[in-house]
């Protein structure tokens, strides 16, 4: 039986209504393909502990969870990723690539132009069709 993993990613709006987009390194699983930015949610954590957590560790900046955008079960080949996207803004400081190769701020009808993780793109589509 695969593996049930359950993670959260931050679709992290500016003020210029672009949306920050990060490219997982080649080393990371899925390696070379975009994301939204975030990790594993650990034993007894919540959600929202768990996404600040992760920005933090993985952007070097602190976020404000807004509330809960997407939630998209994806089976891959080895493993089953639940993934929870919440939308956040940041309060302090700039996010700075630590495990990813590039990040990059896109405006949503642009969404579409990069390679994204599979498990990411009913977000990515539901953010597109957003008004």
């Amino acid at each position: 039986m695969k593996k049930l993993v359950k993670v959260v990613a931050a679709i992290i709006e500016n003020d210029k209504n672009e949306i920050l987009c990060a490219l997982r390194s080649p080393d990371m699983a899925i390696p070379n393909m975009w994301e939204f930015p975030g990790g594993k949610v650990e034993k007894d954590e919540d959600i929202y502990t768990a996404l600040k957590r992760e920005i933090h560790e993985e952007l070097n900046c602190a976020v404000e969870t807004i509330d809960l955008f997407h939630d998209n079960t994806h089976e891959y080949e080895t493993f089953i990723i639940n993934i929870l996207c919440i939308k956040c803004r940041i309060i302090e400081g700039t996010p700075v690539p630590s495990e990813h190769s590039k990040l990059i701020w896109l405006k949503r009808e642009n969404l579409e132009s990069l390679n994204w993780a599979p498990a990411d793109i009913p977000a990515v589509e539901a953010l597109m069709n957003e008004k």
